[in-house]
């Protein structure tokens, strides 16, 4: 029980605070290249798969004409299916947007596959209708793809703070944001985010139609090419946070649910013979934080508790400390409700909590293609 007590903590302390400082000493070792912006930019096509999304209609396309970028060189392209609030018939007031629709719903991933077919140019970028974006967000991200070794680039997630589960969230992703630096600069990012990310568009392999996570399979497709996954944190995307505590839970569940998922899909994501770099990369980020960690996060306190009645000592102290963790983290559900630091240990064991109901909705086939929407704040 010892042997398994500290093997479980230095699962979690590599996972969280070992793997990011590594990976970034082994990036100083790389060679920089230096970003220059080029003198003809390519064509750009603007991806939005959105669902009942009639509010948001005219704020996203404001948004889309204030970016800076040549609108002779931006094309934008708007999936509706299975919209019935009017969403469709909105974007259609506007000549110069491409609205495709259908009645059908079969979920965003079906909806990306059937469009992507009509995008003629060279890249494409997918987004969120209700992610707004900075305006030098496209001219940031498209200078990547001078490079040829470069098939993706993914942009910033930025979260409002501005109730508990933005906390959370917000909280999550700047720690998140960092690790993705420290992985680009490694060798490559281990997927974009849904709200901003670009693709060449020839490099695009559909991901199954029922597949949860689209935007982590779309980029890893292109990993899976021998293409790498650059960061740009300049180009992002605000989005709201979850409307409350439990339209975050229900968003976590279905995360985690697609990232089993994926690992069952996916088992060549760990070749180590044939991309090394990539394979450890993939097994530290993703599953070690979506199967491991959470697995020995469970496990860790019955084992400490059983270890301090025992042997008492260093395991009785250690323990005052863990149960301090959950105290927090109890603290901050309660009264965390505006954010505050209460909501850190609060939001990371609900990660993981969140992470084992999502195995459970995997293995038992619950979780749908077509899931249902998280209600969000405005940014």
């Amino acid at each position: 029980m010892e042997t398994a007590f500290w093997s479980l903590t230095a699962l979690l302390a590599f996972t969280y605070l070992g793997y990011g400082p590594l990976v970034a000493l082994l990036s100083k070792f790389n060679r920089k290249k230096n970003l220059t912006d080029s003198a003809e930019l390519p064509a750009i096509t603007l991806l939005v798969a959105a669902y009942n999304e009639a509010d948001w209609v005219e704020a996203k396309l404001r948004n889309c004409r204030e970016l800076n970028y040549p609108p002779e060189k931006l094309t934008l392209l708007f999936v509706t299916d299975g919209s019935d609030d009017g969403t469709p018939e909105l974007l259609r007031r506007h000549p110069d947007v491409l609205v495709f629709h259908r009645p059908e719903r079969a979920g965003k991933t079906a909806a990306v596959n059937r469009v992507m077919p009509f995008v003629k140019t060279p890249l494409t970028v997918f987004t969120d209708m209700n992610a707004l974006l900075n305006p030098d967000s496209l001219r940031l991200m498209v200078r990547h793809f001078a490079d040829a070794s470069v098939g993706c680039v993914a942009g910033e997630k930025r979260v409002a703070s501005r109730n508990a589960a933005g906390a959370g969230e917000s909280l999550y992703w700047r720690y998140e944001s960092q690790m993705k630096r420290w992985d680009s600069d490694f060798y490559s990012t281990v997927g974009a985010a849904g709200e901003l990310f670009a693709i060449r568009t020839e490099l695009f392999c559909p991901p199954e139609n029922d597949a949860i996570l689209d935007d982590f399979l779309i980029s890893m497709h292109v990993a899976l090419q021998g293409y790498k996954i650059v960061y740009e944190s300049e180009a992002y995307a605000c989005e709201g946070p979850s409307e409350n505590l439990r339209e975050e839970w229900k968003r976590k569940i279905r995360i985690c649910a697609g990232g089993f998922q994926t690992l069952v899909r996916r088992p060549q994501l760990l070749n180590f013979f044939r991309r090394p770099r990539l394979a450890f990369q993939f097994f530290w980020r993703r599953l070690a934080r979506w199967l491991l960690a959470p697995v020995a996060l469970a496990a860790l306190l019955p084992i400490h508790i059983v270890l301090a009645l025992k042997h008492q000592g260093i395991y009785a102290w250690l323990l005052v400390a863990h149960l301090g963790f959950y105290v927090a983290a109890l603290w901050g559900w309660r009264f965390g409700k505006n954010g505050g630091a209460w909501v850190a240990p609060f939001y990371f064991l609900m990660m993981h909590y969140a992470a084992l109901a999502g195995l459970f909705r995997h293995l038992f086939g619950a979780q749908p293609a077509a899931w249902a929407k998280v209600r969000r704040s405005a940014p």
